[in-house]
């Protein structure tokens, strides 16, 4: 089979490879388009594998299944699936992948295939932040909820958004610098928005609230983690997924007694949790979101048919944190 890898030398190249056979648990999917997400170029920066083994990035996809394993039950050839896969695993830059199928669900029937790979690492990131980590309980029960979503303009904060406006009664409070992202997560839904290129505390003020009891904090936490210990009520939540260039002062939450929340979407599938299924509950409550009209694709750009220099071109797109919704490629056999 084609993919699209890169060797010691970190350049992207179109190499041949043997297809992948599929564990007992597996799928075997054939790739029809792909979501490139930071997590893409952080791994692309960090890891140098042999000149003889390329590797294979990509973790946001929607596919045709076309193989299962010994053990695996919950699909069949010829369903279409969508899925983030496994960090530890072989990605979805390929013609082929094989997937856990605890960690798929049937995609929405509403939208193509690049409109639903926009979606699955984003919307397991915001799913997981928001009802795992910061634990805001759904409809009503929520109302005297206030969220910080800090970088909302992209691919999470996008999901991030819609799925508190939909699922809960917080009041929802969005971050962006520019004007096109500020619109963006305003059309969204979120109730007010902040810019984040300047002091957060002040301008939470101008809105009339006084504080907020939970910040899901998507980039840059170091550089607004004194604004955010400010800005949250005592006994408030603060759940990150990036990766701080700056250590943060935990000592600082002490006198509210905060709490701190890291969000990997991958621990499930990377330590075959207990609960490894919910990542395929949760995918098909979103699918049928997606369906009722309830939720919306995350689409920003399409960059063409998943190429070297188209997937190079969204790397460097990655790379700006200037990107509004997700940047999608059609799949190698597109």
């Amino acid at each position: 089979m084609q993919a699209v890898g890169y060797t010691g030398t970190n350049a992207l190249a179109l190499i041949e490879c043997e297809k992948p056979e599929p564990g007992p648990h597996d799928v075997l999917v054939r790739v029809k388009a792909i979501a490139v997400n930071p997590v893409d170029t952080k791994i692309r920066g960090r890891v140098t594998p042999p000149d003889d083994q390329p590797k294979i990035l990509g973790w946001d996809a929607v596919g045709e299944v076309v193989g299962v394993g010994s053990a695996a039950t919950m699909f069949k050839p010829g369903d279409r699936i969508w899925y983030a896969g496994d960090v530890s695993r072989a990605g979805c830059n390929a013609e082929f992948q094989c997937v856990d199928e605890r960690i798929c669900a049937l995609a929405p029937k509403s939208l193509s295939d690049v409109e639903a790979a926009a979606m699955p690492l984003t919307t397991i990131t915001a799913w997981e932040m928001l009802f795992d980590r910061l634990q805001i309980p759904e409809g009503e029960a929520a109302a005297d909820r206030i969220l910080l979503v800090v970088g909302a303009g992209g691919g999470v904060g996008s999901m991030l958004i819609q799925l508190a406006r939909q699922l809960t009664s917080a009041t929802v409070i969005g971050t962006a610098s520019r004007a096109q992202s500020r619109e963006w997560v305003s059309q969204l839904g979120a109730h007010h928005v902040l810019d984040h290129s300047k002091p957060l505390a002040a301008q939470l003020e101008a809105t009339g609230l006084r504080d907020v009891t939970d910040v899901a904090s998507i980039n840059r936490t170091d550089q607004h983690y004194a604004d955010l210990v400010t800005m949250l009520r005592p006994q408030g939540r603060l759940t990150l997924i990036d990766d701080p260039a700056e250590p943060l002062d935990i000592k600082l939450m002490k006198q509210k007694s905060l709490s701190l929340h890291w969000e990997f979407m991958f621990t499930r599938p990377l330590f075959t949790t207990a609960d490894i299924k919910a990542q395929h509950v949760l995918l098909s409550r979103v699918a049928e979101l997606v369906d009722q009209g309830k939720l919306k694709t995350t689409v920003g750009e399409n960059f063409g048919v998943m190429s070297p220099e188209n997937l190079e071109r969204a790397h460097q797109a990655m790379k700006t944190e200037h990107t509004v919704g997700k940047v999608v490629l059609q799949g190698l056999g597109s």
